[in-house]
């Protein structure tokens, strides 16, 4: 029996319920709904928990209201994604209900997940049923029934739990896309995972570590020293890209010899470093798709980065030549959320400030953000996500930093490109605010992806390897070539007032490809103006936007 909680069980409870999280990253993937390549709920959870795991074991005390504070704060600053975001409110308002506690009951226990489940529920602006909140607040309903009865710590979290894995299984009951799909919610199969390595640790368990411990320092900070390289062209391999590659079952067995041939085609400064399940990588390239694409033969990508190292070039060469005549900082700072080095570029020229690597796989965290606004020296900031799953860890850095911001509900790269063409610098932020906001509605986004297995989604049979048609994040089209499934996917974008078609061409766009659609876009609708641009964007072979 457990009777009171103090800082120093809670240490472990939250290292043992990190370390079963990141051995259930995979499955939390797996059960991502949409068939694309970016199926990343597990690794953002996995982030964020680890953010708050790295916090606790570098500040330890037995004052649990304090250690509370310290995973709280590892949590925020580490969130990526929505689920990443909701987890880290979820224990954020678990830990405000303890913060002057230096040890907690089992009363207590049970009413600080209810805390923490207003507390999410405050964060999400219209929150699903069928989801992690679902599970979160159900779970925790059960723990409150549950203290009346008992004076047990383990009872209460057994009984969370079991309630949480009832309404894990009844989530496709409620959000009907899991039930077509035949999946349960992915966030709430990770907090869960959490919660069960909480138990664990009561239990005076230890989480078998089936996986390495995440390192979310070492591919991180890799500056690169371009003092010896007179000129940007000079650089011929412009991606300074890594991932970890955790081995699948069913994947390609791994040979460390044939790895390294065949990814020493991919560019140079190649560096592997393998144990009997995982894989880290560095290299530099030129087409940082192929080395993510040759990786996911072998297992799931568990963690991505890439830098353009050109645009790093110029930064450095930028800063050497400010230095000579230091200008004052921007008055309003505008942080852009991009994938790509062509998509950078037109947010650049468009007047972004602050340029935010990231997107699908590759969430930035509300750390990121806030540093970026920071380091613009800015007294106000508009932050245009350019991604639904990166709003809330946008709004988080909002909240969070010293300047004045405001978050444009930017989902896709058009509709950031569209809101960015509204921004007045003589305005104020809310009158900005409004007039990006506004231009969001006015053009429709679509993209072309790679389906990653095979299913049914609004009675459209995908299989695995076709070209998917997005239209506003929604899949209408699945066919086997690129260029047909543009063509759907246009034709449902245009409408008889459309003005203009973008073409944004990612790594992944075939040349001919697009010739044969702007030759299509020009016989089909000869009143559309055709913007042609090279977005060089990893993922989605195409984005379109329509106007």
């Amino acid at each position: 029996m457990i009777s009171r909680i103090d800082g120093k069980l809670f240490a472990d409870m939250v290292v043992q319920g990190a370390q079963n999280l990141s051995n259930n990253a995979e499955i939390v993937n797996s059960l991502n709904v949409y068939p694309v390549p970016d199926g990343d709920t597990g690794t953002n959870m996995n982030l964020t928990m680890t953010s708050g795991r790295e916090e606790v074991e570098q500040n330890a005390s037995k004052h649990i209201g304090a250690l509370g504070k310290t995973f709280s704060k590892g949590l925020l600053m580490g969130a990526r994604g929505n689920s990443g975001v909701i987890l880290s409110q979820i224990f954020r308002g678990f830990c405000k209900n303890i913060e002057d506690a230096e040890t907690i009951d089992a009363k207590t226990f049970a009413e600080s997940f209810e805390a923490g489940v207003d507390t999410a529920y405050k964060a999400v602006m219209k929150p699903v049923e069928g989801t992690i909140l679902t599970v979160a607040r159900e779970s925790a309903v059960a723990g409150i029934e549950s203290a009346k009865n008992t004076e047990d710590c383990l009872e209460v979290l057994s009984a969370i739990i079991e309630k949480g894995e009832i309404a894990l299984e009844n989530t496709p009951n409620q959000l009907p896309v899991l039930k077509e799909v035949g999946v349960v919610d992915s966030g709430g199969k990770g907090l869960l995972c959490v919660y069960e390595g909480f138990l664990k640790a009561m239990k005076g368990e230890k989480v078998e570590t089936t996986v390495p411990k995440l390192d979310t320092e070492s591919f991180v900070n890799d500056d690169h020293d371009f003092h010896g390289v007179i000129n940007t062209e000079d650089i011929v391999y412009g991606y300074c890209t890594e991932m970890m590659v955790r081995f699948g079952k069913d994947k390609k067995p791994f040979d460390e010899k044939e790895f390294r041939e065949d990814m020493a085609q991919f560019g140079d400064s190649l560096l592997v470093i393998n144990d009997d399940e995982i894989v880290k990588v560095h290299v530099h390239s030129e087409h940082p798709g192929d080395v993510f694409n040759y990786g996911q033969q072998y297992g799931e990508l568990i963690k991505l980065k890439v830098e353009n190292m050109r645009e790093q070039h110029r930064n450095v060469v930028n800063k050497e030549k400010a230095n000579e005549g230091k200008s004052e900082p921007v008055e309003t700072a505008i942080i852009a959320i991009s994938m790509g080095d062509g998509i950078s570029e037109i947010f650049k020229s468009m007047g972004a400030t602050s340029i935010i690597n990231g997107g699908q796989t590759m969430n930035p965290s509300t750390n990121d953000i806030v540093k970026a606004i920071e380091e613009s020296g800015a007294k106000k900031a508009i932050i245009l996500p350019n991604n639904k799953n990166i709003q809330m860890a946008s709004d988080q850095a909002a909240k969070i930093a010293d300047a004045e911001t405001v978050v444009i509900p930017t989902k896709w790269i058009p509709q950031g490109i569209a809101a960015l063409f509204q921004y007045l610098p003589d305005a104020s932020l809310e009158d900005n605010k409004n007039t990006m906001t506004e231009a969001i509605e006015d053009v429709q986004s679509g993209a072309i992806t790679n389906a990653v297995r095979n299913t049914t989604i609004d009675g459209i049979d995908i299989k695995e390897g076709e070209f998917m048609g997005l239209k506003e994040g929604k899949i209408v089209v699945s066919n086997p070539t690129q260029l047909e499934a543009s063509k759907v996917l246009l034709s449902k974008m245009i409408q008889d007032d459309s003005e203009i078609v973008t073409i944004l061409t990612g790594e992944d766009a075939e040349s001919e490809t697009t010739e044969a659609l702007t030759e299509w876009l020009e016989a089909e609708y000869p009143d559309v103006e055709i913007d042609d641009q090279v977005g060089s964007q990893p993922i989605y072979p195409y984005l379109f936007s329509v106007e």
